[in-house]
This record gives structure tokens, C-alpha cells and sequence, in this order.
């Protein structure tokens, strides 16, 4: 299984990058976990909507249609640490890769949540982007490490 992270976003401070790689560079390499930037639309006209739109366009071309697709949504399924061990443990099971998608500061368009398989809460906070980013890429480690035995995680 292969992972990858779609995120609509404009460069971020350093501190994301810094925190998102250390715990990338923990995830297992049969992952081949891959970041994929998509870049913000430009916002005119007081409407988000057209850029919504874009936005959603631009991250459905990155999409293959075998990929496993979970949308961080804020309305989406709260997990415990042990849910989502045991929901990659699944996933990798079905053998298909998997694709997270974070969306722009507006959210994602209609046809790019549709697109989802599976809606992932991280939180019913709302979380800047690149926090967001940093706390996908430590659930992930987590998760793996629960799998593994690992004792990263002493719930």
C-alpha cells in the first residue's frame, strides 16, 4: 500500500515542514508516503466558490480511480488512535492505495467529497492547515507503531 497526502494549501511556516518531515521520515518505506501540494485558487468577487471548484478539480486529476480516498473533514468520523490502526490495518488488507485530501480554507467542492470513500474528523476543533498536516502525519506514525507493538504509543 502506497499513501499519499493531497493538500490544497500555500506554503507553510517552517515549524510545519520541520514537524511533518520528522514524522514522515518514521513512517515504514513500503508506504511510500508522498506529499502532493495543490495550490490555493485565488479568491475574487467576495465568492469561494469558483476557486472551491478549481481547487476540487485540480485535486480529482491527482486522484486515480483504484485510490482509497479519506477526506479530513470537519464533520466527518471522530477516531481514537485504535480506530484508525485498526481502519489502515483494513485498508492495507484491501490492498489498494490511499489518498488523504485536505482541502483549501473553504473546503473542497461537491464532486471532489463525493469522490471520498471515507470522512475523517481529526478534530471537531478547527485546525490551521498546517497543523492539520502535522497531526495527519503523527496519527499515521502512531498508527503504525500500534500495529507493530511499537511502545510510541502508551495510551
Amino acid at each position: 500500500m502506497h499513501i499519499c497526502l493531497i493538500a490544497v494549501s500555500e506554503r507553510q511556516p517552517p515549524w510545519v515542514g520541520d514537524a511533518f518531515d520528522d514524522y514522515v521520515r518514521r513512517l515504514p518505506g513500503q508506504w511510500r508516503f508522498r506529499l502532493h501540494t495543490v495550490a490555493t485558487a485565488r479568491r475574487t468577487g467576495g465568492s469561494a466558490d469558483t476557486a472551491v471548484k478549481a481547487e476540487g478539480l485540480n485535486v480529482l486529476k491527482q486522484l486515480k480511480s483504484s485510490e482509497m480516498v479519506v477526506l479530513l473533514d470537519e464533520n466527518g468520523v471522530e477516531l481514537t488512535s485504535e480506530g484508525l490502526a485498526a481502519r489502515l490495518n483494513d485498508w492495507q488488507t484491501n490492498g489498494s492505495d490511499l489518498t488523504f485530501v485536505i482541502g483549501g480554507p473553504d473546503g473542497v467542492s461537491a464532486d471532489c467529497a463525493g469522490r471520498a470513500d471515507f470522512r475523517w474528523s481529526l478534530s471537531r476543533l478547527t485546525l490551521p492547515h498546517g497543523l492539520a498536516r502535522v497531526v495527519l502525519a503523527e496519527q499515521l506514525y502512531r498508527a503504525w507503531t500500534l500495529l507493530q507493538g511499537h511502545p510510541y504509543h502508551r495510551g
